[in-house]
């Protein structure tokens, strides 16, 4: 059967995120990535897990794609308060009450409610509801703030000395966060008090960050010494923007990641890699055939590490606080646009496996490919102060 293209996906995003860090670094890029690598990575929460135990289920019970009156819809429930939100609006049988309703009705009846659902979407619905704003967006918007004075660049390994705010969580911003700390960020992730944690995509995600728990006061205090500022949240949520950032700290490079994009009428929903390839038809199919890997979250990730290296290059020649702009509907367009192909075949991840200590115990897990610098084990949430590392180099 015909698949979307996600292995070349993989290797172009990898390949793009490796190429901007070794052009930062002044360098030329190393050998191309393996495919079957770059593949892998795209799977690694598949492939982290405590020695000796089980991989955890990625999935919560009341998660997954269900049967309605006219088609499917999905429910995202790996989160207490969206499952919450789908009690609320569909019942204590929401199988039931979703085989009654048309799958666009349920999908507005659990947004309502403060939850997370999709129905799937032929192509013509998707343009005509979303997808035709989230076209006209770039891949990888990069925008110019101010005229910031150029921050030239040192160091042993690509990103040395750079600090990165990472206010992200699920799996795209987080990923992100990751690339950028395998090339020698320090990379802060910051857990506001009170906000659910998925500890399985932590141990995947987390590997060369430091964890604190701050509230939004903190994140701003923080973001004021910065050098780059990665944010997933939607908009208006943070109780600050882009320019306030870029006020307090000219020459910051701000990278924000959305489900359905900046612009057009879905901007502020929320979503996440599964409810985008429903809305966006990518999962079509009677059953929804979803895609090999979660790879909107994985490509939208490596993307946005491409875009804050390039970024943070171009505020070292040319100065200016930076905004850069990715989300996974973009991403998904992208995939699209590409073609069907053959379908990936088995991958053995077993020369790219190995293991490290971390706070959760020793876990086997898939390296970062093309990574400059060896990762610490993660951290748990809330083991660090919300404190920068002196510099060192760059």
């Amino acid at each position: 059967m015909a698949a979307y293209r996600v292995a070349d996906v993989a290797v172009t995003c990898v390949t793009m995120a490796t190429k901007a860090a070794h052009d930062l670094w002044g360098r030329e890029a190393p050998d191309p990535v393996d495919p079957g690598h770059a593949f892998e990575a795209f799977r690694s929460e598949r492939h982290t897990r405590v020695v000796g135990s089980a991989a955890d289920p990625l999935w919560a019970p009341l998660s997954g794609d269900y049967r309605a009156a006219d088609g499917w819809v999905r429910l995202h429930a790996n989160y207490p308060h969206h499952e919450s939100a789908i009690i609320r609006a569909l019942g204590d049988d929401p199988a039931a009450t979703v085989a009654s309703m048309p799958a666009v009705a349920v999908e507005d009846a659990v947004l309502a409610q403060g939850g997370a659902a999709a129905a799937l979407r032929t192509r013509e619905s998707w343009l005509t509801a979303h997808g035709s704003a989230v076209r006209e967006e770039p891949l990888v918007a990069l925008e110019k703030l101010d005229s910031a004075p150029p921050f030239p660049r040192t160091g042993d390994s690509p990103l040395a000395g750079v600090r990165v705010l990472d206010l992200t969580h699920v799996i795209a911003g987080p990923v992100c966060g990751r690339v950028l700390a395998a090339h020698g960020a320090d990379v802060l992730h910051v857990t506001p008090p009170g906000r659910p944690v998925l500890l399985d995509l932590v141990r995947d995600t987390d590997f060369g960050k430091r964890q604190c728990a701050v509230d939004l006061d903190g994140v701003r205090a923080l973001a004021a010494s910065a050098d780059v500022f990665v944010q997933s949240y939607r908009p208006g949520s943070l109780g600050f923007s882009t320019a306030d950032l870029a006020e307090a700290r000219p020459g910051i490079v701000v990278v924000s990641l959305s489900a359905y994009g900046h612009t057009g009428p879905w901007r502020g929903r929320r979503g996440f890699d599964s409810l985008v390839q429903m809305s966006t038809g990518l999962a079509a199919g009677d059953p929804p055939q979803p895609l090999p890997a979660q790879a909107l979250d994985h490509g939208t990730g490596w993307l946005a590490a491409y875009g804050a290296m390039t970024a943070l290059r171009n505020r070292a020649t040319d100065g200016g606080s930076w905004h850069v702009r990715v989300s996974l509907a973009r991403t998904a367009e992208w995939l699209h646009d590409l073609g069907q192909g053959d379908p990936v075949s088995e991958v053995d991840p077993t020369p790219w496996l190995t293991e490290t200590d971390s706070d959760f115990g020793r876990l086997r897990h898939l390296r970062v490919p093309c990574a400059t610098v060896d990762l610490a084990g993660p951290r748990r949430p809330g083991s660090d102060p919300p404190a920068w590392l002196p510099r060192g180099n760059g």
